[in-house]
């Protein structure tokens, strides 16, 4: 990364707050942020762009940085011949997704950085991902390409205009979902995508093999799994899900010290990770373990969602209460310094003692497991380490958290990988509903202070008074206008704040928020568009269903829309959701691990929705048990309003459901409604599950 130290004199990317862009400030390349200004000059001069896409975070963007846009002939190259343009990914994912499909088109595979090559008119015709300083096994170099490129735009610009057209009518053509019916699927594609899952599924390491040689945290996956053994009892869900979040807590791809996981796995024991932690993989896999712990009560899995969130609380909080977005991979430069040890510094700090039982629990061996260090893990089992150590497994567990925490001080001291400190609106809201979760089913007030003042911080930074979300905020600054990923799972997240704390005014936030969704993005006949009417107008306006590294827009906003439903009985919102999943309906019944979000979606709306209303005492034992049941057990497809006597006539004007429902004969009553119709209420917590079962 750039030096800011440097006597350089500094680029355009100076001015930005993007923590990627500031990284590349001092660069000899002639940068310019994404915006009319760059364009504007491409034509004036007649030149290509090169249109220049990362993140904060990404190693390879770092090497490349390095390698290319450090080197200052290359730099008076690329100067003299383009217009070059950086872009953050996760503050423009528009601007990403379009040339990402242009790089799909081209029949290559995406990673970052992301380098396309782009007309003055802002059609796309050729790029790549990394590419090396100098011409190596087969692949041309960067200044290779640049000069080919040169070549071809100032020899024959006719070729390079059909090329451009060509590509721009695919985009325009995949913009859209292409469904073949406009019904809506069943429970066939539940079981196309678990039958996907069990072909990719590896039974020795856990995980899924859907990746060369990688393996990426399947958490919205596994949380699908989750549902479908609920449905069918399906004993093999359960044993992938729990075989995979075992293996994944005792892997070296979870920070056996600090807590939280690293991005991907670059092997298939989930050994080796690319050390960079995302906000949005931390998210998904609390919710996912909480949901195992649901099903299971395997405490394993409630330890591990304690341990990730104080990860969160202690690294990934700012001050105010969001949450920031990423840490590097690198550290000094070197990928995983900050992360690796030898013996020699494990027994340095914890004595020789200590430091063998610590060696030989998380595998730390002369040998080392990466680059000469290790990187700490669990391959042997506690009574395994403890007997060959003449401790009871307690005396063990007691030394191995002496050890942690003595080894994480040290590790503290230091130099930390760089933190991505911006707050985003969808990975805040993401994590808002882990907390929100969290709080309800391990009963622990912390996690949802965290929630609330997450959400607080989002309500008074990134949303307008029309409550138009903002994408970003970073050191006062919000800017660049949310997407429907930002708008959908904050709506989301605020359901899951209310069935948390009971607030009325965190479901008014869900539905104003679906409101404003629908006046932005709506699509009359299909699903919601990914851009605002009021957006950037790019080459092609996404729909975008596929889930990726979270669930897409049109995912969140199935969920939002569905719980509404069931929460008002207003059919505009269910009529809004069937219509997400009949335009997306080819894909949800042929690429079901692709759409795992929508499939949980699906799920809900398949199941026929639980909607409940308790009311009771609070020092009643028997109102405790049964909203123990409703906030602890494993319900995926209810929705609860949960009240005091008294409470009933004013939540009712803000929650239809509960219009008309009152305590009666002074015990806690419960009202089960399935479909909008209720039963008979019921006022103990065993005729409370059986009405769930």
């Amino acid at each position: 990364m750039s030096d800011p130290s440097s006597t350089r004199a500094p680029n355009r990317l100076v001015h930005e707050k993007s923590p990627y862009l500031l990284q590349h400030a001092y660069n000899p390349v002639d940068w310019h942020p994404w915006g009319p200004e760059a364009f504007a000059r491409a034509r004036q001069e007649g030149k290509l762009l090169l249109v220049s896409i990362g993140y904060a975070t990404c190693h390879w963007c770092h090497v490349m940085e390095r390698e290319s846009f450090e080197d200052p002939e290359l730099a008076a190259f690329l100067n003299a011949h383009f217009v070059p343009v950086k872009v953050d990914r996760e503050e423009r994912p528009d601007v990403d997704k379009l040339h990402m499909d242009a790089l799909h088109a081209l029949g290559q595979q995406g990673g970052w950085p992301l380098n396309m090559f782009v007309l003055p008119d802002g059609r796309p015709i050729t790029g790549g991902t990394y590419f090396p300083p100098r011409d190596l096994y087969g692949r041309p170099s960067f200044r290779t390409v640049l000069e080919r490129l040169r070549e071809l735009w100032e020899s024959d610009r006719e070729k390079v205009d059909q090329v451009a057209g060509e590509l721009h009518e695919h985009l325009q053509r995949n913009a859209l979902p292409r469904s073949g019916t406009s019904t809506v699927p069943g429970w066939l594609a539940e079981e196309n995508a678990f039958q996907a899952y069990q072909r990719t599924y590896d039974p020795e390491h856990g995980g899924f093999r859907l990746q060369p040689q990688n393996k990426f945290p399947p958490s919205m996956g596994l949380s699908l799994m989750l549902r479908h053994h609920r449905r069918t009892h399906a004993p093999e869900a359960l044993q992938m899900v729990e075989h995979t979040l075992q293996k994944m807590l005792s892997g070296g791809i979870y920070d056996q010290l600090g807590g939280g996981l690293s991005r991907y796995s670059t092997d298939y024991q989930w050994l080796v990770p690319h050390f960079e932690k995302m906000l949005y993989d931390n998210a998904l896999f609390v919710q996912a373990l909480l949901e195992a712990f649901q099903v299971t009560r395997n405490p394993t899995y409630a330890e591990g969602v304690r341990d990730v969130l104080a990860y969160v609380q202690r690294d990934m909080t700012h001050p105010e209460g969001a949450f920031f977005s990423a840490e590097d991979a690198d550290s000094e430069g070197v990928e995983g310094k900050f992360y690796v040890w030898t013996p020699g510094e494990v027994h340095s700090v914890l004595g020789s003692a200590l430091g063998r039982v610590a060696c030989a629990f998380w595998d730390i061996t002369e040998a080392g497991n990466f680059e000469g260090h290790s990187i700490p893990n669990r391959p042997r089992r506690l009574k395994e380490v403890a007997a060959e150590e003449g401790l009871s497994v307690e005396e063990l567990l007691q030394q191995l958290g002496e050890a942690r925490q003595r080894l994480l001080e040290q590790r503290s001291q230091r130099i930390r990988p760089l933190r991505d400190d911006k707050v985003l609106t969808s990975w805040n809201a993401l994590m808002i509903s882990a907390c929100a979760k969290a709080s309800r089913v391990l009963e622990e007030p912390l996690y949802i202070e965290m929630a609330v003042r997450a959400a607080e911080f989002l309500q008074r930074n990134l949303m307008s008074d029309s409550g138009r979300l903002l994408r970003r905020w970073r050191e006062g600054e919000a800017r660049y206008l949310g997407y429907l990923v930002d708008h959908t799972q904050w709506a989301v997240a605020c359901l899951d704040l209310h069935e948390a704390t009971q607030d009325p005014a965190w479901f008014v936030a869900a539905r104003n928020t679906m409101d404003t969704a629908n006046r932005l993005f709506r699509h009359d006949s299909g699903p919601y568009f990914d851009t605002g009417d009021d957006a950037e107008q790019l080459l092609v306006r996404n729909m975008e269903g596929y889930d990726g590294v979270e669930p897409s827009g049109n995912s969140a906003a199935a969920q939002a829309l569905l719980r509404l439903h069931a929460l008002t009985g207003d059919s505009a919102y269910l009529e809004d959701a069937l219509r997400i999943f009949s335009g997306f309906s080819e894909y949800l019944e042929k690429a079901g691990p692709s759409f795992s979000a929508m499939l949980q979606a699906l799920h809900f709306h398949l199941s026929e929705p639980r909607e409940v209303v308790l009311i009771g005492r609070e020092d009643d034992p028997e109102f405790q048990e049964m909203r123990r049941e409703l906030r602890q057990a494993f319900h995926p497809n209810l929705v609860s309003v949960i009240l005091r006597p008294g409470e009933e006539s004013v939540v009712a004007e803000q929650i239809p459901l509960v219009h008309g429902k009152q305590m009666q004969n002074n015990q806690p009553t419960a009202y089960v409604c399935r479909g909008l119709v209720c039963h008979n209420p019921v006022h103990s917590a065993e005729a409370l599950r059986a009405e769930l079962a």
